[in-house]
C-alpha cells in the first residue's frame, strides 16, 4: 500500500504516553511467560507507538517481550506466504485490503471474544469477517486547509473544493494513494445523492464528477510532503483527502495548517490487526491485540497519533471530531477493482 498509509507520530506525545498508568489485561487465562517473546509485523512508522505505548503495558502483564518488524503490508503478507508451514510472526498489523488475500490463503486465525475480550467493545464496522481482523485505530481523512490563505474561511463541505473561486488552489492525492479513494467515493455521493454505501458502487458517477474538479487543481500528489509544502506556503488552499495525524502534527508544530471533518462525513485509514494462523504463542498474540484495543491504551494511542479510537469506551482526544459520520469502505471491492480505477484515473484526470 502507499507510503501515505503510515502514521506520522508526534514523538513527544508518544514519550509522554509511556508514563501513563498500566492497564490490566482483560483476557482470561493469560500466563506469565518469563523469557518468551512474540514477533509482531507492522508498518515501520508504527514502531514508536507499538514499543512506546502498547509494549510496556503488554510486557509488564505477561513478561513477554515484543519484537517488532517494521515494513510494508505486502511484505508482511509475503512473509506469511513463505513461512506458511512454520510461521514465526504471531501478529500482523496490515492495511485492510491486504487482509483479504491473507484470509483467502488461510494465513490468519479468527479472533474470538473469549480470547480477545475487548473485541466486544469496538465500534461497529471495525471488526471484520466475523473476527478475522479488527481495526486498532481510526486515523481519519477529511480536508486540510491553510487558515491564512483561506482568510479565516473554514471548509464545511466536500463540495467546497469544487467552488470556482478556488481555481488552481486545490491539492488531491492520486488514486494510487489509499487516501485518494475518498475523493472518488465522495464525488459519487455528491453527484448522485445516494447514501455512501450505495455511492461507492457508482464509480462512473464519481469519475464524471471528479473531472469537473480539474480546473481547481493545483496538483495531484503521490508523495505527501510535496502536498503539505504547497499548503504551508499558501500556494495550495486545501488538501482534499488529507490524513488527520499528518495535518494535525503539522499544526502542532506551528505550521499554518488545520484539518476539518466536513458535514458529509469522513473516512478512516484501514489499519488492521490479526492473528497469524500457526504463529507462535497464540494465547499471548491474542493478549497483545487485546491490549492494543483496551480503552485506556486506546486513549493514549489516539492522542499520540491524532486519531480516533476504535474502542467505544475510549475518550475521543481534544480537537478530534466527535459527531462526524465515519463512512466504512468495502475493502474487498477496492482490492478487486482498484487497478482498473487507477487506469481510469490516469486517463481522465491527466493534467
Amino acid at each position: 500500500m502507499a507510503k501515505s498509509n503510515h502514521l506520522m507520530l508526534n514523538r513527544r506525545a508518544v514519550l509522554a504516553a509511556t508514563g501513563a498508568a498500566t492497564v490490566t489485561l482483560a483476557a482470561p487465562g493469560i500466563v506469565r511467560a518469563q523469557g518468551k517473546e512474540i514477533v509482531v509485523g507492522g508498518a515501520a512508522s508504527h514502531k514508536s507507538f507499538v514499543e512506546g505505548v502498547v509494549g510496556p503495558t503488554f510486557e509488564k502483564k505477561t513478561s513477554c517481550k515484543i519484537v517488532f518488524e517494521g515494513t510494508r503490508s505486502l511484505v508482511n503478507l509475503e512473509k506469511m506466504q513463505k513461512n506458511k508451514d512454520k510461521q514465526y510472526l504471531s501478529v500482523v498489523m496490515m492495511d485492510d485490503p491486504v487482509m483479504i488475500p491473507a484470509i483467502a490463503e488461510g494465513l490468519l486465525l479468527k479472533m474470538t471474544p473469549a480470547a480477545v475480550p475487548n473485541l466486544a467493545q469496538l465500534k461497529p464496522g471495525t471488526v471484520h469477517q466475523d473476527g478475522m481482523w479488527c481495526n486498532y485505530l481510526q486515523p481519519w481523512m477529511g480536508i486540510a486547509y491553510n487558515p491564512k490563505a483561506m482568510k479565516g474561511t473554514v471548509p464545511s463541505s466536500w463540495a467546497d473544493i469544487y467552488d470556482p473561486k478556488y481555481k488552481g488552489r486545490v491539492v488531491v492525492p492520486s488514486l494510487q494513494n489509499t487516501e485518494g479513494l475518498v475523493n472518488l467515493f465522495m464525488a459519487a455521493h455528491l453527484a448522485t445523492g445516494k447514501p455512501m454505501a450505495e455511492a461507492q458502487k457508482d464509480i462512473d458517477a464519481g469519475f464524471k464528477k471528479l473531472v469537473t474538479l480539474k480546473p481547481n487543481l493545483l496538483t495531484v500528489y503521490t508523495q505527501m510532503p510535496q502536498a503539505f509544502n504547497l499548503l504551508e506556503q499558501g500556494e495550495g488552499y486545501m488538501i482534499a483527502g488529507a490524513i488527520s495525524q499528518v495535518a494535525l502534527e503539522r499544526k502542532a508544530a506551528g505550521a499554518p495548517v488545520d484539518a476539518v471533518a466536513p458535514k458529509e462525513g469522513i473516512f478512516s485509514l484501514p489499519l488492521g490487526a490479526a492473528l497469524v494462523k500457526g504463529g507462535p504463542q497464540p494465547e499471548l498474540a491474542a493478549a497483545f491485540i487485546n491490549t492494543m484495543i483496551d480503552p485506556e491504551v486506546q486513549a493514549r494511542l489516539a492522542v499520540a497519533t491524532y486519531s480516533l479510537p476504535t474502542n467505544k469506551d475510549a475518550p475521543v482526544p481534544p480537537g478530534m471530531p466527535t459527531n462526524a459520520t465515519v463512512h466504512p469502505i468495502d475493502w474487498a471491492v477496492v482490492a478487486r477493482d482498484r487497478a482498473d480505477w487507477v487506469k481510469r484515473w490516469d486517463r481522465d484526470m491527466a493534467m
